[in-house]
């Protein structure tokens, strides 16, 4: 397949302010990247498009505009579905468009990472993405680049349209991914809504089939010229949706399926087994392989350091490491979920979702003894309620984004540093917090993880955790998702009397054998804090991992 060459290190600046960090999505002539606004100190998302010529600056500054002013409109008809642009620029004949940060990840990459979606769960994001194009269509406006790379599945349900604004901005019939260009598009046609409903048609297909409609042939005039000429195979894995997909994927534009009788159609997929995405989805197509979620020795710093843990000596936690395959980590953690990822277009989160929007099964939280009885009550609920869908927006104030030289990236309130880095063979551990702050996030690393997060957990990581003075586990540890990856999570308090502390961890699988770990610490009776349910929320939302 041919994708666009990256123009930009991550060393560099574009437009001398926003710096490219890591690759979040690539198609043919568009690369997606995490980056950072070093100005604002905000991150936000760059969208790198190699045009088919370089323009002047007149054509440079018609292209740039058109693309903001399309995408404010689209913004307030779809506030919180539509990413803004806070900029757009021509260099070189590269043109980059910076959005607000989107708290999700692009559909190709989720389909790249978990295989083929059940029909049910790609028609919960068609009908999303038909309520977006609809919207965009009564006010004229075609999109003509949408692809699965412009559509964020969002960590909490839904997803976020980008890309408005870049057809028409050149004499080229489409710039990017021509596997979803419409016939009419391939023959230089004038092109409408129906395109759009094309395109619409194509990532259904892709996303129960595991590959679009018609493949890239390297050259983008190529690949047209087959979506124009050649006969589509019809989906085997789609189920009853593999009328709609058919009915959009007609070469004649004016037989093509209307939004209404598509809309009719999901919601009558939806309406006969609305539950059909809840179970696991087999995954045929796995482009990358799952590994191992590290499990995380017990290291204490700051508040927990009082309580005193064998297990933390330095010495010791670097040799378990080396003899378990594990990583270690400070009380550090993420959010308890036993459901698999969820459908994309899930509603908002609901009192029985937790902060990613996955659905829980509350498990009941043992009672703690001496002081800890205060937080048992509130840990009869979930590890953290989750908030609504937030907008896509920059950071929470008072948060700033730090890049650490091991490879990764997160955001931490204002005040917070290094506390300690721990390092052994294949492995590191990197402890934040802030001084006369008793809570800790601990960032993990292993290059030796085992094959199952929920094994580690379990086999590897709970027989040292219960040496720990004071410990008792939180239900039980849940198999889950994180951006994309395979994960598991474990909760459980230590210490005793004023150092009673609470831990959740995350451990998820990045391919290679590699693993992170997330975990997240507080003071036992602060664990429903607003502030700390902020903050563990803008850890998960903000963690970014480099692409090598």
């Amino acid at each position: 397949m041919a994708m666009v060459e990256t123009n930009v290190s991550v060393h560099e600046l574009v437009a001398g302010r926003y710096r490219p960090m890591e690759v979040a999505h690539r198609e043919t002539n568009r690369v997606s990247w995490y980056g950072e606004d070093t100005i604002a100190e905000q991150p936000c998302l760059l969208t790198e498009v190699t045009l088919p010529f370089a323009p002047d600056a007149e054509s440079a500054g018609r292209i740039t505009a058109g693309i903001r002013r399309t995408t404010d409109v689209m913004v307030l008809l779809c506030p919180t579905r539509v990413a803004p642009v806070v900029d757009a620029v021509e260099e070189a004949g590269t043109l980059w468009t910076v959005t607000d940060w989107i708290d999700g990840t692009p559909l190709g990459q989720l389909l790249a990472q978990q295989g083929t979606f059940h029909y049910v769960r790609a028609t919960r994001i068609g009908l999303e993405l038909l309520d977006i194009l609809e919207a965009a269509h009564s006010e004229g406006i075609t999109h003509g680049e949408l692809s699965p790379g412009q559509v964020f599945v969002r960590d909490q349900g839904g997803v976020v349209l980008t890309g408005f604004g870049l057809a028409g901005a050149t004499l080229a019939p489409r710039i990017t991914a021509p596997s979803y260009a419409s016939p009419e598009q391939a023959r230089d046609e004038r092109i409408g809504p129906a395109a759009d409903l094309w395109a619409l048609g194509a990532i259904l297909y892709t996303l129960v089939e595991g590959h679009p409609p018609f493949r890239d042939r390297g050259r983008p005039e190529a690949t047209m010229k087959g979506v124009d000429r050649l006969p589509m195979r019809g989906p085997s894995r789609a189920g009853p949706l593999a009328q709609v997909v058919q009915g959009l994927l007609r070469k004649n534009s004016r037989e093509r399926m209307t939004r209404p009788m598509v809309r009719e159609a999901l919601t009558r997929i939806l309406n006969d087994d609305p539950y059909a995405d809840r179970d696991p989805v087999p995954l045929p197509r796995l482009r990358r392989a799952y590994d191992a979620v590290c499990g995380a020795g017990t290291t204490w710093s700051g508040r927990g350091m009082a309580a005193g843990t064998a297990l933390a000596v330095g010495t010791v936690t670097v040799a378990v490491l080396a003899a378990t395959h594990q990583l270690p980590g400070t009380q550090t953690s993420a959010t308890t979920e036993p459901s698999p990822l969820p459908s994309a277009s899930a509603p908002v989160s609901t009192p029985g979702e937790n902060v990613d929007g996955h659905a829980y099964s509350p498990s009941a939280t043992p009672s703690p003894t001496s002081s800890a009885s205060r937080s048992a009550s509130a840990s009869a609920s979930p590890s953290v309620t989750a908030s609504p869908s937030p907008t896509v927006s920059a950071l929470p104030a008072g948060f700033r984004v730090f890049k650490a030289p091991q490879g990764f990236s997160v955001a931490l309130p204002k005040g917070w540093k290094v506390l300690e880095t721990q390092q052994a063979s294949g492995a590191y551990r990197v402890t934040f917090g802030a001084t006369g702050d008793p809570r800790t996030l601990a960032v993990t690393y292993s290059t030796q993880a085992g094959p199952d997060p929920v094994a580690i957990w379990r086999d590897d990581v709970l027989p040292g955790l219960k040496q720990t003075e004071g410990f008792q586990q939180i239900g039980d540890i849940q198999a889950t998702t994180f951006q994309g990856d395979k994960a598991a999570d474990l909760e459980w308090f230590s210490g005793t009397g004023d150092d009673r502390v609470r831990t959740l961890g995350r451990g998820f699988l990045i391919g290679g054998g590699r693993s992170f770990s997330l975990r997240w610490t507080t003071p036992a009776d602060e664990w429903n804090d607003a502030a700390n349910r902020q903050a563990l929320q803008t850890f998960f939302k903000t963690f970014r991992r480099d692409s090598n």
